[in-house]
């Protein structure tokens, strides 16, 4: 399962980081590494895409992009 680094913008607390991990915790097949403020690393299932994890987060008010 490959895994993802995403940058987040908009966390400020252990409440956000909490969101967050729910967030992430909620799309299928993503297993959720670390969440820490301002990053969280994932794992994903092979067919999913960086983009699938961005618009969760977005839904839940975090704006992210993709580490390289």
């Amino acid at each position: 399962m490959p895994e993802i680094t995403l940058r987040i913008d908009g966390m400020h607390c252990a409440a956000c980081i909490h969101r967050l991990t729910l967030s992430l915790g909620a799309l299928p097949g993503v297993q959720v590494e670390e969440v820490r403020l301002g990053a969280a690393r994932v794992h994903q299932p092979d067919d999913a895409r960086a983009n699938v994890l961005i618009a969760g987060l977005a839904k839940a008010g975090f704006a992210a992009q993709e580490e390289k």
